[in-house]
C-alpha cells in the first residue's frame, strides 16, 4: 500500500501527467517553481538587514503570498518579479537555482536539510506559525515523504525548468534584436506566442489544493467584483478544464465554470457545469458530512432552485417554473423555511406582470424579516418600491420605503445593496421627470465607489448598479447638449464593461440611443434607420419605437402608423406606461402632420390622464405642449399660450435641451399669433418678445446641432424682422436660412404654418 500512496503523490512530475484520482487528497507537493520560491527566502533569511534597502524588502514581503498562494509560473517569470522588487536579491536567486540545476542531486538534498535551520536559535529567522513559517514546514515534510525515484524525477524536472528559463531569457534577447531589424509590432506577435507556449509546459501538472482554492477564490470574486482585472472566459475555461483533467470531482471548478459560461450567455454550457456541482457536491459528500442525511436533500433542492434561476435569465420561464415547483416541493418536505423564502422571491420575478403579484412581495418581505434574512427583505423592499414607481405612488412615499431599506443595509454591511439602492433613486427620479435629483444621485453613488484601482473585496466599482449609474450619467448629459461629456462616460463604461462582460448591454443601448438622437437632430435618417436593428436586438420595444419614429420623418405616415398601433397594443398588454404614453404622443404628433389635428386631441387627452395618473410629471408637461401645439394649429393661439405658461417651468427645469428649444419656439409662435388682433405698438412690442424668444430657442437647438430646428428659426425670424422693418436682421437671417435650406432639403409639411 505504501508505494501505492507514493506513486499518487508525485503525480505531478508524471511523464503524462495526467492523474485519475483525486490529487487534492493531499495538500501540497514539491515542484521546481516551489523550490525557486524557497530559494528566494532562503536568500532572504541570509541577505542582511542593510544589504537590502527598507522599501526593497517592503516590495519582498508584499510579493510573497501571491507567490505563495499563486499557480506556478515560469522561471523567467519569476526573476522578472523578484527583480522588480529587489534586484540584487534577484541575482543571487539566480546563481543559486544555476548551481543547484547543473549541479548534482546532492546539492538539493543537501538544500532542504539547511532549510530546517531557518527554526533554529533562540531568535529563529522564520517563525513556525507564520504564513513562511507553515509553506517551510509543508515543503520540507513533503520532501521527505518523496521516495528516491521520486526525488530524482523532482531533480530532473527541476533541471527541465531551469533550462526553460534560460532558453527564454535567450530568446528574450534574441527578439530584442528582431525588434530593431523588424519593427516592434512582429516582435509583440512573437512575444506573445513564445509566453503562451511556456504558460502551457508550466502548467501541464496540476494545482494543489491551496493554489486551486485560492485560484477560484479570486477568479470567482473578480467575476462578481471586477471582471475586467478576471482572465478572459476562453483562457478561463481552459484553466478550469485544466483543473478538472485532474480531478473531476471538484466541484467548485464546475461552479466557476458555470459562472464563465454565464459571462458568454452559453445556456448549454452553463447548464451543464450548474447540474454537474451539484452532482459532485452530493458524491463527495461534502453536504452530508455537515448536516447528515439532511445535506443530501439540502443540495437537490438548491440544485433546483439555482436551475430556475439560470432558466429565468435566459428568459425560459416555463423551465423556471418547472424547476421552482420541484425545489419547493423538496423544501416543503424538508421544512426548510430559508430555501422557501428564496422560491418565494423567484416566485414573484416569474410572476411580476400579474395584477397581483404585489401581494406575493409583500408577503416575501414580512417572512424574510421574520426568519432574519436580511439581504433577501432588502432585494424585496426595492422590487416593491420599483413595482410602486411604475404604479404611480408618490416619490416621498417611495423615498420613505428605499429610506428604512437603507437602514438594513447599512446595519448589516450589505454594501452591494446600498450601490442597488441609490441607483434605483436614480431611475425612479429619471422616471419622474427630475433630471437633477437623478445627477445627484448618479454622482453620489460615483462618489462612494472610486474610480482609483482598489482591491475587489474593498469597493465594488464594476457591478450593474455602477453601470445603470454611468449610463444615466451618459444620457443625462447628451439631453444637455454635452455630447463630449457623454462620450467620455461611454469610453469609461467600454473600458470598465468589455463587449464580452455581462452588464455591457446596459451600455451599448445607451450608446445606440445616443447615436440614434444625434442623427435624428441632424437630419440624418438613413444613419438613424441603421441603427435601429442594433437598439431593436438589445431592446425590442425601444427598437420599434425609434423605427416608427424615422418611417414619420421620411414622410412614410400609413407605415408608421401601423407599426405604432401594433406597438401600443403590446405595451398596453405588458402595462409599459411610460412607454404607451410616449407612443400616444408619436401618434398624435402623426395626425397633425397628416392635418388632423381634433383627431389629435383625443389622443393627447389619453396621454395626458395616464402621465397623470402615473404621476410622470415631464411626460406630462410634454403632452401639455403638444396640447398647446394642436390649440395653436385649430387657430385659438390665447388657450395654448395659457397652457404653456402651466407647462414650461418643468421643462426649463428638467428638460432636455431639445425640449426647451421646442417650448420656446412655441412660445414665440403662440406670441405671434396672438398679436394679430393688437394695435400696431403692442404688436411690435409682442413681435420683439418672440423674437427673443426664438433667440433663445435657437441657441438651445444649437447645442444639440438640431439643423432643420434652426432652420425653421430663422425663417420665423426673418419673416417676423421682415414685419418690423429690419432689412438688416431679416437679410441675415434669410441667408442663413438659404444655407441650411440647401444643406437640409424639406420633408413633409412645413411646422411654420402661422404667421
Amino acid at each position: 500500500m505504501a508505494s501505492v500512496h507514493e506513486s499518487l503523490y508525485f503525480n505531478p512530475m508524471m511523464t503524462n501527467g495526467v492523474v485519475h484520482a483525486n490529487v487534492f487528497g493531499i495538500k501540497d507537493w514539491v515542484t521546481p517553481y516551489k523550490i525557486a520560491v524557497l530559494v528566494l527566502l532562503n536568500e532572504m533569511g541570509r541577505t542582511g538587514e542593510g544589504a537590502v534597502s527598507l522599501m526593497e524588502r517592503r516590495r519582498l514581503n508584499q510579493l510573497l503570498l501571491p507567490l505563495l498562494q499563486g499557480p506556478d509560473i515560469t522561471l523567467s517569470k519569476l526573476y522578472k518579479l523578484i527583480e522588480e522588487s529587489c534586484p540584487q536579491l534577484a541575482n543571487s536567486v539566480q546563481i543559486r537555482i544555476k548551481l543547484m540545476a547543473e549541479g548534482e542531486l546532492k546539492d538539493m538534498e543537501q538544500f532542504f536539510d539547511d532549510l530546517t535551520d531557518s527554526f533554529s536559535g533562540t531568535e529563529p529567522e522564520v517563525h513556525k506559525t507564520s504564513v513562511v513559517g507553515l509553506f517551510l514546514r509543508h515543503m520540507i515534510l513533503a520532501y521527505s515523504k518523496l521516495s528516491f525515484s521520486q526525488v530524482f524525477k523532482l531533480y530532473t524536472a527541476l533541471q527541465q525548468y531551469f533550462q526553460n528559463g534560460e532558453k527564454k531569457t535567450v530568446e528574450d534577447a534574441d527578439m530584442e534584436l528582431t525588434n530593431r531589424e523588424e519593427g516592434e509590432r512582429k516582435m509583440e506577435k512573437e512575444e506573445l506566442d513564445v509566453s503562451i507556449r511556456e504558460e502551457e509546459v508550466s502548467c501541464s501538472g496540476p494545482l494543489s489544493q491551496k493554489q486551486a482554492e485560492f485560484f477560484l477564490s479570486q477568479q470567482a470574486s473578480l467575476l462578481k467584483n471586477d471582471e475586467t482585472k478576471a482572465l478572459t472566459p476562453a483562457s478561463l475555461q481552459k484553466e478550469l478544464n485544466n483543473l478538472l483533467k485532474f480531478n473531476p470531482d471538484f466541484a467548485e471548478a464546475h461552479y466557476l465554470s458555470y459562472l464563465n459560461n454565464l459571462r458568454v450567455q452559453d445556456v448549454f454550457s452553463s447548464t451543464h457545469s450548474l447540474l454537474h456541482y451539484f452532482d459532485r457536491l452530493i458524491l463527495t459528500g461534502a453536504e452530508s458530512k455537515s448536516n447528515g442525511e439532511e445535506g443530501y436533500g439540502r443540495s437537490l433542492r438548491y440544485a433546483a432552485l439555482n436551475l430556475a434561476a439560470l432558466h429565468c435569465r435566459f428568459g425560459h420561464y416555463q423551465q423556471a417554473e418547472l424547476a421552482l415547483q420541484e425545489a419547493i416541493r423538496i423544501a416543503q418536505e424538508s421544512n426548510d423555511h430559508v430555501c422557501l423564502q428564496h422560491c418565494l422571491s423567484w416566485l414573484y420575478v416569474l410572476g411580476q406582470k400579474r395584477s397581483d403579484s404585489y401581494v406575493l412581495l409583500e408577503h416575501s418581505v414580512k417572512k424574510a424579516v421574520h426568519f432574519g434574512l436580511p439581504y433577501l427583505a432588502s432585494l424585496g423592499i426595492q422590487s416593491l418600491v420599483q413595482q410602486r414607481a411604475f404604479a404611480g405612488k408618490t416619490a416621498n412615499k417611495l423615498m420613505d420605503a428605499l429610506k428604512d431599506s437603507d437602514l438594513l443595509h447599512w446595519k448589516h454591511s450589505l454594501s452591494e445593496l446600498i450601490d442597488i439602492s441609490i441607483a434605483q433613486k436614480t431611475a425612479i427620479w429619471r422616471l419622474y421627470g427630475r433630471s437633477t435629483m437623478a445627477l445627484q444621485q448618479a454622482q453620489m453613488l460615483l462618489s462612494m465607489n472610486s474610480l482609483e484601482s482598489v482591491n475587489a473585496g474593498v469597493q465594488q466599482n464594476n457591478t450593474e448598479s455602477f453601470a445603470v449609474a454611468l449610463c444615466h450619467l451618459a444620457e443625462l448629459h447628451a439631453e444637455q447638449g454635452c455630447f463630449a461629456a457623454a462620450s467620455e462616460v461611454l469610453k469609461h463604461l467600454k473600458e470598465r464593461f468589455p463587449p464580452n462582460s455581462q452588464h455591457a448591454q446596459l451600455w451599448m443601448l445607451c450608446d445606440q440611443k445616443i447615436q440614434f438622437d444625434r442623427a435624428m437632430n441632424d437630419g440624418k435618417y438613413h444613419l438613424a434607420d441603421s441603427l435601429v436593428t442594433g437598439i431593436t436586438a438589445l431592446n425590442s420595444i425601444e427598437g420599434v419605437y425609434r423605427k416608427a419614429i424615422v418611417l414619420q420623418a421620411q414622410n412614410q405616415m400609413s407605415e408608421a402608423h401601423k407599426l405604432l398601433q401594433k406597438l401600443l397594443i403590446h405595451c398596453q398588454k405588458i402595462r409599459n406606461t411610460e412607454m404607451v404614453i410616449s407612443v400616444l404622443l408619436s401618434v398624435a404628433e402623426l395626425y397633425w402632420r397628416s392635418s388632423s389635428p381634433t383627431i389629435a386631441l383625443p389622443v393627447l387627452l389619453q396621454a395626458l390622464a395616464l402621465s397623470k395618473e402615473y404621476r410622470l410629471q415631464y411626460l406630462a408637461s410634454e403632452t401639455v405642449l403638444n396640447l398647446a401645439f394642436a390649440q395653436l394649429i385649430l387657430g385659438i393661439p390665447e388657450q395654448a399660450l395659457s397652457l404653456l405658461h402651466m407647462a414650461i417651468e418643468p421643462i426649463l427645469a428638467d428638460g432636455a435641451v431639445l425640449d426647451k428649444g421646442r417650448a420656446m419656439f412655441l412660445v414665440a409662435k403662440c406670441q405671434v399669433a396672438s398679436a394679430a388682433s393688437y394695435d400696431p405698438l403692442k404688436k411690435a412690442e409682442a413681435l420683439e418678445a418672440a423674437i427673443e424668444n426664438l433667440n433663445e430657442a435657437k441657441n438651445y437647438f444649437a447645442k444639440v446641432d438640431c439643423k432643420e430646428q434652426i432652420r425653421d428659426v430663422v425663417y420665423f425670424q426673418a419673416r417676423l424682422y421682415h414685419t418690423l422693418g429690419k432689412t438688416q436682421e431679416r437679410n441675415r437671417c434669410a441667408m442663413l436660412f438659404r444655407q441650411l435650406h440647401q444643406e437640409l432639403p424639406s420633408h413633409g409639411v412645413p411646422l411654420i404654418n402661422h404667421l
